[in-house]
């Protein structure tokens, strides 16, 4: 929901709306306070339009208990968060074993 508002503040101020008027207009549209509203602005004027993440859901699997803390030491020394982790050991590997088969 957040990249949805910033990048509409950003379509807004691309359409060269004062941003008093971009903000007025986004907490009309999206139901929240002005104040709020003014930050997906003022988000909007530093950056431009932000990526709008994939959904996400719960995927449940077993996995060796060393190997679980290893990944989870590995989140944490690094700052992130578990599921980020995980998902771009997936890709990478996706990725690679993608590239790797001869099929293709």
């Amino acid at each position: 929901m957040f990249a949805e508002r910033v990048n509409a503040a950003a379509d807004l101020l691309a359409a060269d709306l004062p941003a008093a008027d971009a903000a007025r207009e986004l907490a009309s549209r999206f139901g929240c306070s002005p104040r709020q509203a003014h930050r997906y602005v003022q988000r909007a004027g530093r950056s431009g339009h932000v990526p709008v993440p994939a959904p996400a859901a719960v995927l449940t699997v077993k996995l060796p208990v060393p190997l679980i803390a290893r990944v989870r030491a590995h989140a944490a020394a690094s700052g992130r968060a578990l599921s980020a982790v995980v998902g771009q050991a997936l890709e990478e590997f996706l990725a690679r074993t993608h590239r790797d088969d001869p099929r293709r």
